[in-house]
């Protein structure tokens, strides 16, 4: 292939541009509830997403990859012109990562998978064919905008419920927060192990069955649910620190629990969504390597990877404060017994499509989860002028991914040829 320098400098900037994008609008995720309940500072939640992302996404990135992310076109009809697919994987992520700065820019949360899905799917369509584009895949892909936040907001709002019943509207918070949180405890250790397991760790080389997967997690849930338990006994009720706030040392005790899952999801998120990143530019440097050859995976040499992570870091320091805002504090006020329930049903969400293969969106998911929680509380505690400014971001994500994708692709084919 002609231009092999320019091509894979090309991709790195992409690339890196595209992580950048990740780290500044969807790392924002996991962290807008601790930061929106005031469990984290924005500055510590900054500092701590950015080790478990960069530790997610580089030590479990994944050494071989997917070239094409979630197998959405068919490369066969391209092994007479591998150059097209070049050019397509440097038009998707060049697309994807602009909607992302877009989106960003005005603190709209949206799916990074859906914005480079929608990229891969507008270059193929017009540069390879119709054809070649996998339909069931992408309208399985497009079934999630729904799914996960109705799952997600439905099980956040029972979760939040059930904490009010059990807890909150109680004549002793305390004491019930010592009876019942143990429960909780459990539930949050269990699906955070398994989203590190089945999400964070598939790629370490950690061969665990499915039945191991679920078996090592109750263990864990049960071990950290006896170690919290303890732990919470030793609370005493201060009524001094309670005066202004009835609930203060209950939502202490969810703080705590935030803070460990919300570490949890940064590192599965990195682990999991880098390769929205990585996996074009693994795939361009692969064709241009090999003299043209496609093939279905290829390796990932660990420059990408640390590309990818440096820019997903980047992105959340530079700018994932306005996503974190929206998510965190825009869209309903949360408190860390809110935001405790948002992250535990995203894990439960994010374990139940695992389980079943549904592709889903972290973002749909989490702010799902925010949604469901809100309207626990009534209609009136949403910010509906918010909330439908982000679903119209959901809806115009794909196409506007695919119509940036086709630009760029016929302006690449332009100059290289």
């Amino acid at each position: 292939m002609e231009h092999v320098t320019i091509l894979l400098i090309l991709a790195g900037c992409f690339g890196l541009f595209m992580a950048w994008g990740i780290g500044a609008n969807d790392v924002a995720n996991a962290m807008a509830t601790s930061v929106g309940s005031k469990s984290l500072t924005l500055k510590q939640a900054v500092i701590i997403a950015a080790i478990f992302e960069f530790t997610g996404a580089f030590l479990a990135g994944g050494q071989v990859t997917s070239t094409i992310r979630k197998g959405i076109i068919d490369t066969s009809l391209l092994s007479g012109s591998p150059e097209i697919l070049v050019y397509g994987m440097l038009a998707a992520l060049l697309a994807a990562a602009i909607w992302l700065l877009i989106a960003t820019r005005y603190g709209l949360p949206v799916s990074t998978t859906h914005s480079i899905v929608g990229a891969i799917v507008g270059f193929a369509a017009v540069g390879i064919g119709i054809e070649a584009v996998k339909w069931g895949k992408v309208s399985s892909i497009a079934a999630s905008w729904v799914v996960s936040p109705i799952i997600a907001g439905g099980l956040a709002y029972i979760l939040f419920r059930s904490v009010q019943k059990l807890i909150l509207n109680t004549s002793d918070p305390m004491e019930n927060s010592k009876r019942y949180v143990p429960i909780y405890i459990f539930l949050t250790g269990t699906m955070i192990s398994l989203v590190t397991m089945l999400k964070g760790l598939k790629h370490v080389g950690l061969d665990l069955s499915r039945n191991e997967s679920y078996g090592i997690s109750l263990f864990i849930g049960i071990f950290c649910a006896i170690i919290g338990g303890f732990l919470i006994r030793k609370i005493t009720y201060s009524k001094e620190r309670n005066i202004n706030n009835h609930f203060f040392d209950v939502e202490n005790v969810f703080g705590v629990l935030m803070v460990f899952s919300a570490c949890a999801m940064a590192f599965a998120h990195g682990s999991n969504d880098v390769a929205n990143a990585v996996g074009p530019v693994a795939a361009i440097v692969s064709i241009v390597s090999s003299g043209g050859e496609i093939a279905q995976e290829s390796v990932m040499p660990i420059w990408i990877l640390l590309l990818g992570s440096v820019g997903i870091v980047a992105g959340l320091l530079m700018f994932g404060y306005k996503v974190i805002a929206t998510v965190g504090s825009r869209i309903t006020e949360l408190t860390p017994s809110r935001g405790f329930c948002c992250n535990l049903a995203a894990a439960i969400t994010v374990v139940l499509a695992s389980g079943t293969g549904i592709p889903i969106s972290t973002t749909h998911t989490l702010v799902g989860a925010v949604l469901g929680v809100g309207f626990a509380r009534g209609i009136s505690a949403l910010n509906l002028r918010i909330v439908g400014s982000i679903f119209m971001s959901w809806i115009i994500t794909l196409p506007a991914g695919g119509i940036m994708a086709i630009v760029f692709f016929y302006f690449l084919l332009g100059i290289f040829n």
